[in-house]
């Protein structure tokens, strides 16, 4: 069974460590401050000026003024602060993120990713992508396995006009959990029900499968 974005979300969440200061791209990146522990203290930051959001507000309950880099209304922690753009990019230049989760549109078995634009559609620009890729250290992608068509997200190399070089560290999608490596994509783990076949015939790219014992995703 292949997940949803809710359970991308999810899965990506147990890679959110105590402490961690995190930076949430546009899309399903954005769940994932739902399903954080509540035992652990985390810093989501978003690069409008935001630092300390929470989940996303019920209904009824949203503030027009409270808002994500993808203009979503969301709720902010105890603490929480409002700066400019100026500071929200000195922090994210400055390293000073930990962990950063990004969609993407293809992602390719070195590391590369694509997640900004698609040749020929109107686009608003680049937003803080190039920033981020640049700069962290540490990179999950969420995104699908594959487009609507049924073709792979996960290539030799990226058709798109690249975001970042080398920058990517993992990847979280509806069919499996993969590992960057100097080799190709490491299979780590499976979605609950998907077999390693499946994977690999949805992966382009070079697939890693290092065991004949995947074990499935904890959701």
């Amino acid at each position: 069974m292949a997940l949803d974005k809710n359970q991308i979300a999810q899965r990506i969440a147990k890679e959110v460590k105590d402490g961690y200061y995190v930076n949430l791209g546009i899309g399903i990146p954005t769940l994932v401050a739902n399903y954080v522990r509540e035992d652990i203290e985390v810093e989501f930051q978003s690069e409008n000026g935001v630092l300390g959001m929470g989940p996303f507000p019920f209904e009824g309950d949203e503030d027009p003024d409270i808002i994500n880099a993808g203009k979503q209304t969301i709720t902010t922690l105890p603490g929480a602060s409002f700066f400019d753009s100026a500071m929200s990019f000195s922090m994210i230049r400055g390293q000073h993120v930990d962990l950063t989760i990004l969609g993407a549109m293809e992602v390719a078995e070195n590391g590369d990713i694509a997640n900004w634009k698609i040749p020929g559609k109107m686009v608003k620009g680049m937003g803080g992508a190039m920033d981020l890729v640049s700069s962290a250290e540490n990179i999950i992608v969420a995104m699908m396995h594959t487009n609507r068509a049924g073709e792979s997200k996960l290539l030799k190399r990226c058709s798109l006009p690249l975001t970042g070089v080398g920058c990517v560290k993992k990847i979280v999608t509806n069919l499996a959990v993969l590992e960057i490596t100097e080799n190709g994509f490491k299979l780590l783990e499976r979605a609950p029900g998907v077999t390693v076949e499946e994977i690999k015939q949805a992966t382009e790219g070079h697939l890693i499968v290092s065991s004949n014992d995947i074990p499935e995703m904890e959701i």
